[in-house]
């Protein structure tokens, strides 16, 4: 099978962002990241160099307010990306799941790539936030991902103490999951019974 090439690219601008995103599935992983918020471009760097996905994010957005904007758009945007780089979405494993340790903290996503969006998000944080980074914002960013990327999600943090590590732990348990999903299944086939997804 003659393997697609698969990039997906999404400029969105609002009044309270604007979001330059590429994204390419199989490109290494390799990350351009910036969004204003230190620990956001860490957990976006864990996703591309965990999936496997090469990304550029380029962010601006209305940080003097905080930093809902910001994040919950870049999860539209980057979603949209996604979705653009998977065309029909054939010839794709489709589905992934992954346990991730980030030292205490054990994190588990399991995906479908299916056209019908959902998130289940079972995960509780101690503090507000780690650095600029809301850590309700989580939720948020990968709600706003799943919806716009067209990708069924249901991510559980097992346990945990550190937030730092829980929220890591999250990202790359999602970056593994997507790696699987995103993968060529060998055949080219659509794996549906319908035929399409």
């Amino acid at each position: 099978m003659d393997k697609k090439i698969r990039i997906g690219e999404v400029t969105r601008a609002t009044r309270e962002t604007d979001i330059y995103i590429l994204t390419e599935l199989d490109g290494c992983g390799k990350a351009d990241i910036s969004t204003g918020i230190g620990f956001f471009d860490h957990m976006l760097t864990a996703l591309a160099k965990h999936s496997g996905i090469s990304m550029t994010i380029q962010v601006k957005g209305d940080l003097e307010v905080d930093c809902h904007h910001t994040i919950e758009d870049t999860g539209i945007a980057l979603g949209q990306a996604l979705n653009r780089a998977l065309g029909d979405k054939s010839g794709i494993v489709r589905y992934g799941t992954s346990y991730i340790p980030m030292d205490e903290s054990l994190a588990m996503c399991s995906l479908d790539i299916s056209n019908r969006p959902f998130l289940v998000f079972n995960c509780e944080f101690t503090n507000q936030s780690c650095g600029g980074y809301d850590l309700c914002m989580t939720e948020e960013f990968f709600r706003a991902f799943a919806f716009n990327s067209g990708i069924t999600m249901h991510i559980n943090l097992m346990y945990g103490s550190n937030d730092h590590h829980k929220a890591e732990a999250i990202y790359k348990a999602v970056a593994h999951a997507m790696k699987t999903a995103v993968s060529f299944n060998g055949d080219g086939s659509t794996l549906s019974t319908k035929g399409v997804l």
